[in-house]
């Protein structure tokens, strides 16, 4: 996640006196306002139970009211805390952090805690609709959607919840997975805009993991549903001998069989992202990326209309990161750093082992950078879980046990209809993202106001790399 302070506004207080408000943004979208002291308050917060040694620097107090240059100041400095905090492993997974983050935009939108029906979509069209509050984190909707479903506690943690915007043609844009400072309904309803919606889709990349989702029925129609949906929208390459077989196995119901079959397809379980600008092979190049198997694909046009196709391993990236950049949209007002007048470019970043002595930076210009990040930190993820002997299902397990939320028994007694046994083909694909895991803790983003800045201080190092890296040249 990009976390960022693009901005601030003067607000009036409840006496009638005014105080700057910070703009937290995240995937440059206003996330919520905070004051000074707020973020002081859990700044004095984290210290006390994690100690100074650990805590980034805060920008300190002033005795009197701050020029324009030193709210300024204030607002970089905060900006670096921000980023510095979230990508620290220990505290930007702390329910301290996150909670702070889950109130402040609940107030920012002035959403009242109160009793909802959220409605969340499969990727067969149809919907589940789960009685929530507002204020409940994903974890929380996450589970009543999983109880709605009927969809057993163990296997809880091998899907998520994204949100996406529906495109034209039927066809959508993954813009994040939800995460645990947010809140699903806050965050789907303040966009004001009914193309966005929350996804069900399963959380993980190795197809290996399909197997044990698919020893349970709601598990198996979930993935058969995400499979037929891929096919459709051409995500999956099929020929037609191969798409005479599935259609087969289709018209049977051998479930298990179908997806047998699409897992040995080209590009089965990647996520295809909108079209994009790269600088490789050379600047000014449109590219379709695809993300899957342990790497970016690329399908680049090149100046002359010639079409190539190549991939981006990840275990040959030493490093990546997300830089951002505010850009002034054509017919803004004379005021283009009003958030409702400035887009934000997003750049994805990588410098990758061309060849043995070779390292080369290569970027992708794409209002996806974030996810396309977020891609890539999991796939690190689970291939150093692997190397360290490690289950993928057993850290989904421990991450179940410590979490907050436990189904009670009258909620597992009670059976859901069969919402999945006939999946809509011409509803969008369910793709493969992975939760981020615990084990490691090297983060491949950072932040940046500069979309040119590419600096050795802030980059992010790739764990894979080292240790997997030279097995792969």
């Amino acid at each position: 996640m990009h976390f960022s302070i693009p901005e601030t506004e003067v607000r009036s207080g409840e006496n009638g006196s005014t105080y700057v408000a910070y703009n937290i943004h995240v995937n440059g979208v206003l996330h919520c306002r905070v004051r000074y002291s707020q973020l002081l308050g859990l700044h004095e917060q984290i210290k006390k139970e994690y100690g100074n040694n650990v805590v980034p620097t805060f920008p300190p107090k002033k005795i009197f009211t701050l020029t324009p240059a030193e709210v300024e100041q204030r607002r970089e400095q905060l900006e670096k805390y921000m980023q510095a905090v979230r990508q620290d492993p220990l505290l930007g997974a702390s329910e301290m952090f996150n909670s702070f983050l889950r109130k402040a935009q609940q107030e920012t939108q002035q959403i009242p805690t109160e009793e909802v029906q959220l409605e969340v979509h499969l990727s067969n069209g149809q919907k589940v609709k789960v009685n929530i509050l507002t204020s409940d984190k994903t974890e929380d909707v996450l589970e009543a959607v999983a109880t709605k479903l009927d969809l057993p506690e163990d296997l809880v943690g091998y899907f998520s919840l994204f949100l996406v915007q529906e495109g034209v043609e039927g066809g959508c844009t993954f813009v994040r997975k939800l995460q645990e400072f947010e809140l699903p309904y806050v965050s789907v309803t303040s966009l004001h805009n009914p193309d966005y919606h929350i996804v069900l889709r399963k959380s993980y990349w190795d197809s290996a993991y399909d197997s044990d989702v698919m020893e349970n029925r709601v598990g198996l129609n979930l993935l058969y549903a995400q499979t037929v949906s891929d096919i459709e929208r051409g995500w999956i390459l099929v020929n037609k001998d191969q798409h005479r077989q599935l259609k087969s196995l289709q018209e049977k119901g051998s479930k298990k069989e179908f997806i047998r079959l699409a897992q040995t397809l080209k590009y089965f379980g990647y996520i295809k992202f909108d079209p994009c600008v790269t600088d490789f092979p050379e600047k000014g190049c449109h590219v379709i990326v695809s993300a899957g198997n342990n790497e970016l694909n690329f399908h680049v046009k090149l100046p002359n209309n010639q079409m190539k196709e190549g991939s981006f391993k990840v275990t040959r990236m030493r490093c990546w990161r997300v830089t951002s950049s505010q850009v002034p949209v054509a017919n803004g007002t004379a005021n283009p750093c009003s958030s409702s007048k400035c887009e934000v470019k997003l750049e994805l970043a990588f410098e990758y082992l061309m060849s043995k002595d070779r390292l080369q930076w290569v970027t992708i210009t794409s209002p996806q950078a974030i996810m396309m990040s977020i891609c890539l930190q999991s796939m690190v993820d689970e291939l150093m879980v692997k190397k360290s002997g490690g289950s993928i299902k057993k850290q989904m397990q421990k991450k179940r046990l410590n979490g907050s939320i436990h189904r009670s028994d009258s909620q597992q007694a009670v059976k859901s209809p069969p919402l999945l046994d006939s999946p809509d083909p011409n509803r969008e694909q369910v793709v493969k993202l992975s939760t981020k895991l615990s084990s490691v803790s090297l983060r491949g983003i950072s932040a940046s106001n500069s979309a040119n800045d590419i600096s050795g201080n802030d980059f992010h190092g790739n764990y894979a790399f080292e240790g997997i890296g030279d097995d792969d040249l």
